[in-house]
């Protein structure tokens, strides 16, 4: 039997889950604003009680590990690491690109290409491709959208583009041929289930003492104008 927590926190959603054998067993989440601090403990001791499942139980620590947002990745990473640390317990980290396109995948499965969109404030995103088997066709990037940088979509058949990112591109994106627009896809701990399953049995894990969220750009603090 194999217990995984996984953990959530790359956007405004606070999200964590148990699975077992790469089922999900239970999960709690929340979507408002950036409550993490106050809510990502909370919610794995909720988590684990509605289970049935003692810490002494699981089997390894999952977390999403980025790209997104500063402040919930080093959240929800300081926090599984702790825990993987505490509980000597194996780290293992899942693209939160490739766990939004999983999730999309599943509402349309037709869509020959995914391509999520994280909002990186003004007219850039967070964002992959990624085929049918979900293997990256393009690398994860911070792009800005324009009509120039769309062109490299236009190679692919058809492009699913989702995520909170994608609104503020529609209407730039609306003049490709082969893109389709899906609302409402956040990353959520409940689809990390399957992924994080599949890196335990195939021993992918990080070091825990080493391992850093994959911020993609580095923080800036912004100085409020005089």
């Amino acid at each position: 039997m194999c217990y995984i927590l996984n953990i959530e926190t790359a956007t405004t959603v606070c999200s964590v889950s148990l699975s077992k054998n790469g089922a999900l067993v239970f999960y709690k989440e929340l979507n408002n604003g950036f409550t993490h601090a106050e809510n990502l403990h909370v919610f794995i001791e909720e988590v684990l009680k509605e289970s049935n499942i003692s810490t002494k139980q699981l089997n390894a620590i999952a977390v999403s590990k980025g790209p997104g947002s500063y402040t919930g990745l080093r959240i929800g990473v300081s926090t599984a690491k702790g825990l993987a640390y505490a509980l000597q317990l194996p780290l293992i980290s899942i693209d939160t690109l490739q766990l939004m396109a999983l999730q999309a995948k599943t509402l349309q499965k037709e869509n020959d290409f995914y391509c999520p969109m994280l909002d990186a404030r003004r007219m850039e995103v967070y964002t992959a491709v990624y085929d049918h088997e979900l293997i990256q066709q393009l690398p994860i990037e911070a792009l800005i959208v324009d009509a120039t940088s769309i062109q490299k979509f236009t190679t692919f058949s058809n492009v699913l583009f989702f995520g909170d990112g994608m609104p503020k591109c529609k209407e730039t994106l609306h003049v490709l041929k082969n893109a389709t627009f899906i609302e409402n896809i956040t990353p959520s701990a409940k689809d990390m289930c399957k992924l994080a399953y599949d890196k335990f049995i195939t021993k992918q894990v990080e070091d825990v003492a080493y391992f850093e969220p994959f911020y993609l750009k580095d923080f800036l603090i912004l100085k409020k104008k005089v």
